[in-house]
Parts: structure tokens; sequence; C-alpha cells
């Protein structure tokens, strides 16, 4: 009895093709990018106070300038939350609403902030020729 051996065709490996592969993950990145939702975090924490006429600021808006006051009462001026005098915050606001005369501004304060310091604000505000100062608040019973 002989044993036979049976020679077998060498299988070829499997073709990966990149192209499609490439194509794929750049159709998945740009629908992650369309669907996700990119929320602005504050830099400074604060306590809002509560209103029940609260309303989120739509999408379509041009995003205004936020003016943040700390419990103590010092200012900080845009996302990055920079500290600035009332002095300096009165150069800015001027400034940018020579650039940008429908400029809104955002008051950030948190609920024990001094009261004295939102009237300068807007005072400052007025002065600027803002034409629109609203005040962040939070919704009555939302954390």
């Amino acid at each position: 009895m002989a044993l036979r051996f049976y020679t077998r065709k060498r299988r070829e490996v499997p073709t990966v093709i990149i192209v499609a592969l490439i194509d794929i993950l750049i159709v998945l990145v740009i629908f992650l990018m369309v669907t996700t939702t990119f929320k602005q975090q504050p830099a400074l924490k604060l306590a809002l106070p509560e209103s029940s006429q609260a309303q989120k600021t739509g999408a379509s808006e041009a995003p205004p300038l936020v003016v943040s006051i700390d419990p103590q009462g010092q200012l900080r001026l845009g996302a990055d939350a920079r500290p600035v005098t009332l002095e300096r915050l009165r150069q800015e606001l001027l400034g940018a609403v020579a650039k940008t005369p429908e400029l809104r501004l955002a008051l950030s304060a948190d609920k024990m902030a001094p009261f004295g310091q939102v009237v300068k604000v807007m005072d400052v505000a007025k002065e600027a020729n803002l034409k629109v100062v609203n005040a962040y608040t939070k919704e009555t019973g939302k954390p």
C-alpha cells in the first residue's frame, strides 16, 4: 500500500483593498462630525440664578460676548474667562462694538455675586452702545 500525497495548490493570501477601507473611514468620520454636537463648557464654574423663563440660545445665532462675575465680584471676559478690570472691560467692549455693531453681551453672574458689579457691567455695556444684554440663568428645578 503506497501513500499518496496530494499536492495542494497554494491559496492566495486574501487581498485587502485599502482604498475602499479609506473611503469607508472617511464616510464614518464625516458622519460623526455632522451628528456630534459640541457643548461649550464655561471656564468658570458658577451657580447660576434660577428663572422660570430661562431659554436656551439658538445654534444659528452668533455667539454673544460673555462676561462672568464670580461670587467675589471678579470680572472675567470671554470663553477663556480671562480676568479683567472694569476699565479694561470698557475698552474691550468699545473695541468689540466697533468691529461688530450688532454684538450681544451675555452676563453670567453667580447668584452670590455682588449686585453692584452686575449693575456696573450693565452700565459699561450701555456706554459701549450694546443693544442686547442677556443674563445666563438656569431653569427652575434643574441642577
